[in-house]
This record gives structure tokens, sequence and C-alpha cells, in this order.
């Protein structure tokens, strides 16, 4: 376990969307790394902090059935959200497929306004998209 910004992050942390229709666990053995926003349309909208886990390291506890997958652009990034409430829990990432995304909001007890200042990454200008 480890305070960061005040809170207790927890090594394997509960979390839910906001009608708890979707609870999981995420596996955060080095707390919450390297939390940000992003700018590209979808995120700006969007406007989750989201930090990362591992493929495995995101177990859904109750209503993986309630989950809704949204895709665009590209198609590789994988989007998911409650079907009932519609909060965006988390996503497989386009820039690092063996990675998760998850929405910092839906951890138990964690609240993303006490971070302060959270970096933007620039997916208006995603990395996938540069020419080599």
């Amino acid at each position: 376990m480890g305070i960061m910004w005040g809170m207790e992050i927890k090594k394997i942390h509960r979390a839910s969307c906001h009608c708890k229709a979707v609870e999981f666990e995420v596996h955060l053995p080095n707390g919450l790394e390297n939390p940000r926003r992003c700018n590209c349309s979808f995120c700006r909208m969007r406007g989750a902090i989201v930090a990362f886990a591992t493929l495995d390291g995101i177990k859904i506890l109750k209503g993986a059935d309630k989950l809704t997958l949204y895709q665009f652009n590209t198609k590789t990034a994988k989007h998911y959200f409650c079907s009932v409430c519609g909060i965006y829990t988390h996503h497989q990432r386009r820039s690092n497929p063996n990675q998760y995304g998850f929405n910092i909001a839906c951890l138990e007890g964690v609240n993303p306004y006490d971070l302060g200042e959270v970096p933007i990454m620039d997916g208006i200008n995603h990395p996938a998209d540069r020419k080599k």
C-alpha cells in the first residue's frame, strides 16, 4: 500500500462504474503510475484522467455483460463503458496494446481532483500516426 497525493492507493484496488453494475480490481504494484489526460478527439470529450495497468492487471469481478465496447479511427484501441450508467471504465491502449488505461475516478476512495495538475498526452499527434 502507498499514500500518493494524500490518498491511499492499494496494490490491488477495487473499482466500479457509477451505478456499480460493473466492478473490477486493478493491480497497482507501484501505485498510480503516470496519471494523465489525453487531448485526442475522443479523450477530450470523455474527460477522464487515466493511469495504466498490464492486461492481466485488470480483473472484472461483476458486470462483464454490462460493458459496452467502442472503437473508432484505426479500431486498435478498445474503450469500455458501463451500458447502464455510461461511465468509461478502461481501455486497451492503441500506443501500447499490452496495457489497459483505466479511469482513476472509478477507484474506490480516490478523488481525481486531489491529484493536482495532471500532464496532458498529445493524442492529436499520436505516435502511431507519425511517419518514421
